[in-house]
């Protein structure tokens, strides 16, 4: 395993030859009435931060914890930059980054960001950047709030989930929501914030869908195929899908 290392806490000496750097990113927005607004964040940091344990001379930045989650703007506490500040963001961090790293991940724990990042990562290979995006895959989760995100912040914080106040939500799947969130908004679609339902949400249920993401992450990021989104491509399910 390799010795983790954060940017924060790194001093420039020590900053490895060629490094691979790690960037969180979140979002600051409602997660129910019983998760923290920084749920995203936190799930993409210790996305981060445990793959970068198996991968050599890596980093991991400080998280950017400020996404676009305009969807989410109905409810008090939810703070969006919106799609072109992020974009704005992953491209002038992208090129700073470039000029001492050898390659950048963004891994990314809120779906809203995902439009962002296909542009400004499009944008970035084209102009000869090495740089790709993953998300923080929970294959067979539930879609906000619900059960995955709550097992997971049991796992990681469990001191500040308040799961007395956690309430079931709109439990259709996200593809069939999209148009009706898009059009209106979350809280038109479920009041509580929650998409999903939290019920039967564990530690270690969040310790076992942690380790899986983890496990794809490093699979993506050792393999280093990147599709036309910029997105990094898990090599386990294209052999799956192979006929």
């Amino acid at each position: 395993m390799a010795a983790l290392r954060t940017l924060a806490d790194t001093v420039w000496p020590a900053v490895p030859p060629g490094a691979l750097v790690l960037v969180p990113v979140g979002s600051t927005e409602q997660h129910g009435p019983h998760l923290p607004l920084d749920t995203d964040t936190v799930v993409a940091h210790a996305v981060a931060r445990q793959a970068a344990e198996a991968l050599p001379a890596s980093l991991v930045a400080p998280p950017l914890a400020y996404g676009a989650s305009g969807e989410h703007a109905g409810f008090p506490g939810t703070v969006s930059i919106g799609h072109e500040a992020l974009r704005a963001v992953v491209v002038e961090m992208t090129r700073s980054l470039s000029l001492w790293a050898r390659r950048a991940v963004f891994v990314n724990g809120h779906g809203g960001n995902t439009a962002t990042l296909d542009t400004a990562l499009r944008l970035l290979r084209a102009d000869g950047h090495d740089v790709a995006w993953m998300g923080c895959e929970a294959p067979g989760g539930d879609a906000h709030a619900g059960r995955t995100e709550t097992s997971l912040m049991l796992h990681l914080a469990p001191e500040r989930v308040w799961l007395d106040a956690a309430v079931a939500g709109d439990t259709r799947p996200l593809a069939v929501l999209i148009p009706e969130l898009t059009a209106r908004g979350v809280r038109a679609v479920s009041p509580s914030g929650v998409l999903g339902d939290p019920t039967g949400a564990s530690a270690e249920e969040g310790r076992r869908t942690l380790d899986a993401m983890v496990s794809g992450a490093v699979r993506r990021i050792d393999a280093w195929t990147v599709d036309g989104r910029g997105r990094l491509v898990d090599p386990a399910r294209r052999k799956a899908v192979r006929p």
